[in-house]
């Protein structure tokens, strides 16, 4: 297994400053992960300094709420395309979700799907809010919408990922789609659990200290 293509070294905190993106992005790139995951105005700078690497940009969509207009979060993607995001984790519309209007939560996310316009879309579904019939349901949209993954959590909810929701939601999507887990996932035990459940992504900010421990039953 090459445990640094799973992961999406991320840094989403609002205090974030150009450094350490600069070091995010260093991390990265000395590791090969997947890609950094960066608030969209850090997106720029990331392609600057990832330009010429094997790591993508990843960026969020509607982020943490997922309570942006569908217009506003397709122009979003089209403004993070712009400025070099590979990749867009979006945050679906967790009220419709809630209030079973499947109609509206397949709209929002078509509109991003439709704006990406081929960059890969992973919808994120912020688990901790739904029920396991709404996790499914929702899953199953994210086929119907043209979605490539779907992911447990934004890491600002109320709980992150568990091996039970990944499980879940590999069930719901089979072969069609992939799965990302984030969320509260900080060490090498966490990781595994969640790559077993059918996670092929996982999100999170202690990229390092996992490769580290990795690194160390190596050896």
């Amino acid at each position: 297994m090459n445990v640094e293509k799973y992961i999406d070294h991320t840094l989403l905190k609002a205090t974030a400053t150009p450094k350490d993106i600069e070091q995010l992005c260093a991390e990265a790139n000395a590791c090969h992960f997947a890609s950094v995951c960066v608030n969209p105005v850090n997106v720029q700078l990331a392609h600057e300094l990832l330009l010429g690497s094997d790591v993508a940009v990843c960026t969020v969509i509607g982020f943490p709420l997922g309570a942006n207009a569908s217009s506003v979060k397709a122009f979003e993607v089209t403004q993070a395309i712009a400025d070099g995001a590979d990749e867009v984790d979006m945050v679906i519309n967790i009220g419709a979700a809630k209030a079973h209007d499947w109609d509206t939560v397949l709209k929002d996310i078509v509109a991003v799907v439709k704006a990406a316009n081929g960059v890969l879309v992973k919808v994120i579904i912020e688990t901790c809010y739904l029920t396991d019939e709404e996790k499914t349901k929702v899953c199953e949209l994210c086929v119907e919408a043209g979605a490539d993954f779907v992911k447990t959590s934004t890491g600002f909810g109320t709980a992150g990922a568990t091996k039970e929701d990944v499980a879940l939601m590999k069930k719901a999507v089979g072969d069609k789609l992939e799965v990302k887990a984030s969320g509260g996932i900080r060490n090498k035990e966490q990781f595994e659990a969640m790559v077993e459940a059918g996670a092929t992504r996982i999100g999170c900010s202690a990229g390092m200290k996992i490769m580290e421990e990795f690194a160390k039953e190596e050896k």
